[in-house]
């Protein structure tokens, strides 16, 4: 095992994460992750999900899905998940990364939501990094072969996709403490996605946040789960300065969905 200062040298592309996580180990966690049962539930709908990897650089080094082909999953999904994964990569620290010297903080796209609304902190934060179509839907400059997707070979892998999603299902990945990138699910409700990429980063073993652990944007005060979901914007809450979206209590709240999991508070803890 890496020490955090050796993982630092190494974090420039999929190399320390290919040495961690495979795409069969991916792929066989991710089915694990998806299966109804277990305390807490998922909720949502039941549906097969996509899962990315992403490097500490934002390279996409694995992509799969947990159905028996492409198609039983939302395809919309595949690329969606692959931006989760960047943004929760691209917007969490590791330690000793600040200049007061303090711990990281760990972030997850579900804490995002009520923060790029209208008349919120990070309005706007939402259109910034999109998406680039060239690596994300085609291979050198030809249409991305479909039958490569959710594959070892998956045309994603190896390039950057970028994006800047805002609802649940981006996590950031961590080993000894350091920050060794990202990773998202997408293909269900967006809260059911949050409880899938929770239970798979913590299946893959990459949760282990160390001093980081207890560090996080929300007030949710669960230092054992510092980027959960934050269920705290009440149906019957005052809207916001555009008044279109309850207020949440923290300001980085997410809403309740359809089919609504299972008490986040339930899910593993990280690793101190």
């Amino acid at each position: 095992m890496y020490s955090s200062a050796a993982w630092a040298d190494r974090l420039h592309s999929c190399d320390a994460l290919n040495g961690l996580v495979s795409w069969s180990t991916l792929k066989t966690k991710l089915k694990t992750a998806v299966t109804p049962g277990g305390t807490p539930a998922n909720g949502g709908f039941g549906f097969n999900m996509w899962a990315t990897i992403v490097a500490n650089d934002g390279t996409v080094c694995a992509v799969a899905y947990s159905g028996n082909r492409y198609t039983d999953q939302w395809l919309e999904s595949r690329v969606i998940s692959a931006q989760k994964a960047y943004t929760a990569n691209g917007l969490s620290l590791s330690s000793n990364t600040q200049p007061s010297g303090k711990v990281g903080v760990p972030l997850s796209t579900a804490n995002l939501y009520a923060a790029v609304q209208p008349g919120g902190s990070l309005y706007g934060l939402q259109f910034a990094n999109p998406v680039d179509p060239g690596d994300a839907y085609d291979k050198g400059r030809k249409p991305a072969d479909p039958y490569t997707f959710g594959t070892p070979n998956d045309t994603m892998v190896g390039d950057v996709v970028g994006g800047t999603n805002v609802f649940g299902g981006g996590l950031a990945l961590y080993a000894s403490g350091a920050k060794v990138g990202g990773i998202g699910v997408s293909g269900d409700t967006s809260c059911t996605d949050h409880f899938v990429a929770w239970k798979l980063r913590n299946l893959l073993g990459l949760d282990k946040m160390g001093a980081i652990g207890a560090s996080g944007v929300t007030a949710s005060g669960d230092n054992a789960r510092p980027d959960n979901i934050v269920f705290d914007i009440p149906a019957t809450s005052p809207t916001n300065t555009q008044g279109n979206v309850g207020v949440s209590a923290g300001g980085f709240g997410h809403p309740s969905c359809v089919f609504q999991p299972g008490n986040p508070s339930q899910l593993p803890a990280v690793t101190h």
